[in-house]
């Protein structure tokens, strides 16, 4: 392990995420409980989940976090409104928002605009637009991220885990467009904590992933 990777005080960077379809309440009560104890970032559950999530976590480091039109973004903006505005009412601090891909491929940059801007404004709640990196051209990135921007988001998120995971030369990508001016969150496929590391070095502020507390171990490990 590199000495700027020793430095690096990696579970202040995760995000632990629960995204399971068939995550059960007790499985909500370990991930919650596991945020806490390793000093986690946040916890990522679905908005079925939120309440219980903002219930265990109040008053305690780890913020609530949940996904929005999770993973198409293929559902309306008033959909994808009330579903964000619900889930602040149920104690939700973070958004992680999936963009609207189809308008993307089309170019319907304004339409896009729109949806995360309201929710930005309406919400008045960290906004993590997804962009699903391993599916756009080069073009297709560059739209996302000026429009996402624009729009007022507080990171940019690399990928659902669905569709492709997180690379270093995407999250290097992102960081450069953005001249760090906002978070960027590196997600899916991270498993091991030399993924996540390399990440976190190439621009990554958030790790998201469902392996925090092994990643955790590996990194204790190797420092050790």
């Amino acid at each position: 392990m590199s000495r700027d990777a020793a430095d690096i005080d990696l579970p202040a960077y995760i995000d632990h995420a629960l995204l399971d379809p068939m995550a059960t309440e007790q499985q909500v009560i370990q991930a919650c409980g596991e945020a806490e104890r390793y000093r986690f970032a946040a916890v990522c559950v679905y908005p079925v989940h939120v309440r219980q999530a903002a219930d265990l976590l109040h008053g305690k480091q780890p913020k609530v976090a949940t996904v929005i039109g999770f993973p198409t973004g293929a559902t309306t903006a008033a959909t994808k409104l009330y579903e964000a505005q619900e889930a602040v009412e149920h104690g939700a601090e973070e958004l992680d928002v999936v963009i609207n891909l189809g308008w993307l491929k089309l170019g319907e940059s304004e339409q896009i605009h729109r949806e995360i801007a309201q929710i930005c404004e309406l919400c008045d709640r960290p906004v993590k637009a997804i962009l699903e990196m391993a599916r756009l051209t080069p073009d297709e990135k560059s739209l996302a991220v000026d429009v996402c921007l624009d729009a007022g988001v507080s990171f940019l998120k690399t990928s659902t885990g669905w569709f492709g995971g997180a690379t270093v030369e995407d999250v290097r990508y992102l960081h450069e467009r953005t001249r760090g001016n906002i978070g960027i969150k590196a997600s899916g496929g991270i498993r091991t904590a030399e993924q996540a590391l390399d990440l976190v070095l190439a621009g990554a502020t958030r790790i998201g992933t469902s392996r925090g507390p092994q990643l955790i171990q590996q990194f204790n490990e190797k420092q050790s």
